[in-house]
């Protein structure tokens, strides 16, 4: 493609000792927005020329030159564009245990994407530097485009692309083609949601998907709405739509002092898991730390977390960890018929699987999970 026609003004700075000279090339066209951004899947044009948005529960309704809640999805001349495609903030290699997954290739390591951007407000949120910002106000963009994620996994020898640190809902287009992509390559695929995906697009994405983790925030309708400008049943049905699948799905409740750590609405959490998802679904309830707009709130005291762990095993849910809290004895895996440690962990490292065959080496006792 020429590069005239991409750029209209270029601005280049070269130092000269203590000097900067500015250069400026001049170019008879700007970049259309096919050849910037990437026109998005699941949206309409409805009858009064407006656009909707059908990616998430907000199902956004989008005039000329305006971007949906997410501030990633914007209407340009009538087509509906991912301002972020081929775009991340984030690209960092982590294990696999800090997303977290517990079931899923302990040990291993995962290539990790965010963008700008969510379609969320929680005000507890630690990512917010990513997540509540658009992408000309976050910073940091890189230009890396599928092809060119699923490339480093395969050189730097990772066997997992996971899509986190923001909400990849709102990069929708990006996830699904470098998904598809790895999956051909023969690479794994993990993705980290609030679970507020519609059922068309999550039915289609799940297929290039090898598991899922999802935030259920809390058990309380109004939690959601005042803390995280969300809703419960959306995430709810997201995942039991996961469960159907097939998709190994595991569970994250971060227990925020005060806001959503009643012993009643946690119980209540545990009992519809249990009933609706399974006892043998991974549940994290996660320790809080002071973030973003709760800077005064005092980290959860780990009391909390292990009542929170007591009233899950109560309920029948067999795999139950306790998260953030290095060192915590009910960080490992356990085998809920014969109480014999799994996979012993300190904080995100894991220091022994035991597993053979996804069955407890010591009683049979089958355990559910990707182990290979």
């Amino acid at each position: 493609m020429n590069i005239d026609r991409r750029l209209l003004t270029i601005a280049c700075l070269v130092a000269v000792g203590a000097g900067v000279i500015f250069f400026h090339l001049q170019s008879g066209d700007a970049p259309s927005p096919e050849e910037t951004y990437r026109e998005t899947m699941y949206y309409s044009e409805r009858s009064d020329g407006r656009l909707g948005c059908g990616i998430c529960f907000r199902n956004c309704i989008l005039d000329e030159g305006e971007v949906g809640f997410c501030r990633n999805r914007k209407n340009i001349g009538g087509v509906l564009y991912n301002l972020v495609y081929g775009k991340p903030s984030a690209v960092q290699v982590d294990p696999v245990e800090k997303e977290p997954q517990h079931h899923f290739l302990p040990g291993s390591r995962i290539l990790c994407i965010g963008t700008a951007g969510c379609n969320f407000r929680c005000r507890f949120c630690h990512n917010w530097t990513l997540s509540q910002r658009d992408i000309e106000s976050v910073g940091r963009v890189l230009d890396k485009p599928p092809e060119e994620i699923v490339d480093r996994a395969l050189r730097e020898d990772i066997p997992t692309i996971s899509f986190t640190y923001n909400e990849p809902t709102s990069f929708y287009e990006y996830m699904y083609d470098t998904a598809k992509l790895a999956q051909e390559a023969g690479l794994r695929v993990i993705f980290h949601s609030n679970g507020s995906m519609n059922p068309e697009p999550l039915r289609a994405l799940l297929p290039h998907i090898d598991a899922v983790t999802i935030d259920l925030k809390g058990f309380d309708e109004a939690f959601y709405r005042d803390i995280t400008e969300g809703e419960l049943d959306p995430v709810l049905q997201t995942l039991e739509i996961i469960r159907e699948s097939g998709t190994w799905l595991e569970i994250v409740n971060l227990v925020v002092p005060t806001l959503n750590d009643y012993p009643e609405d946690i119980r209540a959490m545990c009992r519809w898991i249990a009933s609706h998802l399974g006892t043998d679904i991974p549940l994290h309830f996660n320790r809080f730390s002071p973030a973003y707009r709760l800077p005064t709130l005092h980290p959860t005291p780990v009391e909390t977390l292990e009542m929170a762990y007591e009233i899950a095993r109560e309920e029948g849910l067999e795999f139950v960890v306790i998260g953030n809290v290095p060192g915590h004895h009910n960080n490992s895996t356990f085998c809920p018929d014969c109480g014999s440690v799994l996979i012993q962990r300190h904080h995100f490292t894991v220091l022994d699987n035991r597993i053979e065959e996804g069955s407890c080496p010591d009683c049979g006792h089958s355990v559910p999970g990707i182990w290979r």
